[in-house]
């Protein structure tokens, strides 16, 4: 045990100290290391090249070889610039100046939901830099509750939600927060989600990019037991580092659908292709390194023909 501590210690100094690397160094410079290491894990190292090429081949039928490595060096890019804008915003970006590094874009109508005396589900994606996301949306006053997997090692975990809460964002760990996501919502609390993750053989199955994508059930049926609006949103970067562009590119009422996205299948397939629409805008922000697509339902065996 004191042996595993250590070694989580450890770990948390490493990082710590390329945190304070990366707060010293000007963005430029962090751009320049951006790209060096997209090449390096791209061309050199590979790093997930099956999966990434794949999920593009499928997402992107009509780009040919060249464009896919092109854009898994630009998705590489992103990641390390999303590291590096997590390190310096905390220092850069305050509730005096934060217009000189964001903009919004189609708010009011969240801004309003937050206002009301009623729960909030809000849900994005690994698409552009969504730790800034919820970061901004405690800055402007609107602190959330976000679902979000205890790391293994207690002192990163410790540190990263230091930076999650610093503004008011409040997390909720993955195995045994139910009853918590719960007193958020009867409570009219907003509970944010990140809403693109595979959900395994039983959950809900729906398209994403043309393929058949498993995602959990829980948040449309969350939404639609507590009577609460539910947002997508996410947070874009712009032509330079630290710059982004926070959007909510749609929010949905139970109570003003008339019944078109009634269902628990209908408003996951809606808020899945509201995310997919900002995505195919800005592809290169997505995290195509993981297995969103895992069809692992079991095939019914096909009939066999009765003998003649």
């Amino acid at each position: 045990m004191r042996r595993r501590l250590l070694l989580d210690y450890l770990t948390y100094a490493v990082v710590r100290l390329f945190i304070c690397i990366v707060q010293a160094i000007r963005l430029e410079t962090g751009v320049a290391v951006a790209g060096l290491f997209a090449w390096l894990a791209c061309d050199v190292l590979r790093l997930r090249g099956e999966v990434v090429d794949e999920n593009l081949r499928h997402a992107f039928p009509h780009l040919d070889e060249r464009r896919r490595r092109q854009m898994t060096r630009e998705m590489w890019r992103h990641l390390v610039l999303l590291l590096m804008e997590v390190a310096h915003v905390p220092r850069k970006v305050h509730c005096t100046n934060w217009r000189k590094f964001v903009r919004l874009r189609n708010v009011e109508p969240l801004m309003q939901a937050f206002l009301k005396n009623r729960p909030v589900v809000v849900v994005t994606g690994h698409f552009g830099n969504f730790e800034v996301g919820g970061y901004m949306l405690g800055l402007l006053g609107f602190p959330t509750h976000t679902v979000a997997r205890t790391l293994d090692n207690p002192y990163l975990n410790d540190f990263l939600e230091r930076f999650r809460g610093a503004t008011g964002q409040h997390i909720i760990p993955k195995v045994g927060g139910f009853e918590q996501i719960l007193e958020v919502l009867n409570g009219g609390g907003t509970m944010a989600f990140l809403a693109d993750q595979a959900a395994g053989p039983k959950g809900c199955w729906i398209d994403f990019f043309g393929r058949p994508a498993s995602t959990y059930k829980a948040i449309a049926l969350l939404a639609l037991e507590h009577d609460a609006p539910i947002a997508v949103c996410y947070a874009r970067r712009l032509e330079r580092p630290m710059h982004f562009e926070m959007v909510v590119s749609d929010l949905i009422d139970p109570r003003d659908t008339d019944g078109q996205v009634g269902t628990v299948k209908e408003l996951t397939q809606w808020y899945t292709h509201k995310l997919e629409e900002a995505i195919r805008e800005t592809p290169e922000q997505y995290w195509w390194v993981h297995r969103r697509w895992k069809d692992t339902r079991k095939k019914k065996p096909a009939a066999h023909k009765a003998a003649a």
